[in-house]
Order: C-alpha cells, then sequence, then structure tokens
C-alpha cells in the first residue's frame, strides 16, 4: 500500500495538539516551503518525499500515513516516548528438571 496521506502535527497558541492531514504533496506545499527531497531514510518509501522548512520529517506513521511535525512537537513527543516504562510481561520458564 502506499503512503498517501501527509500528516501535519503542530501546538497550536493554546497548547493543544493540532492534527492537519492532506492528500497529496502539492496540498502540503501550498502552506509550507521545501527546502529539499530526503534521500537518507531506512523507509525506503519515504525516499524523494519532501523535507520542508520548519517541519521535521518525513516521519512514516502506520501503513499509509507520512507524518511532519514542527520541532517543538518532535521534541515533546520524543520525551515522553523515550520516558515511557515499557510494561514488564511475565515470562514463563521452562524447566529442564521438568517432573515426571
Amino acid at each position: 500500500m502506499n503512503k498517501d496521506t501527509f500528516r501535519v502535527v503542530t501546538r497550536g497558541a493554546d497548547g493543544e495538539i493540532r492534527i492537519r492531514d492532506y492528500d497529496n504533496a502539492e496540498a502540503l506545499l501550498k502552506r509550507h516551503s521545501q527546502i529539499g527531497v530526503d534521500d537518507c531514510s531506512t523507509d525506503l518509501g519515504l525516499r524523494g518525499l519532501p523535507v520542508f522548512r520548519g517541519l521535521i520529517g518525513p516521519i512514516p506513521e502506520g501503513k499509509n500515513i507520512i507524518r511532519y511535525e514542527s520541532p517543538e512537537v518532535f521534541e515533546t513527543l520524543t520525551k515522553e516516548w523515550s520516558n515511557t516504562r515499557p510494561v514488564r510481561r511475565r515470562t514463563r520458564l521452562h524447566s529442564a528438571h521438568a517432573s515426571s
């Protein structure tokens, strides 16, 4: 499946996260200035996509979304993500001394 939704995530003046989706790169180009193209992403589906002034990205989000974030949102969400503790799962130990 092709990545076909361009999502821009910013923070409004009220502090709330704002998400705006675009159907194509051309619609996004009407609101943001392109300064280059991604040529080094490990996600090959992102290579060649536009890089915009003032936005971090492109970043993969799910199967068909290309995400861009303001630097402030990127920093905040990265800090939140890095501070999240993984849920510990109980693992069952398989005993080599199984009773007969």
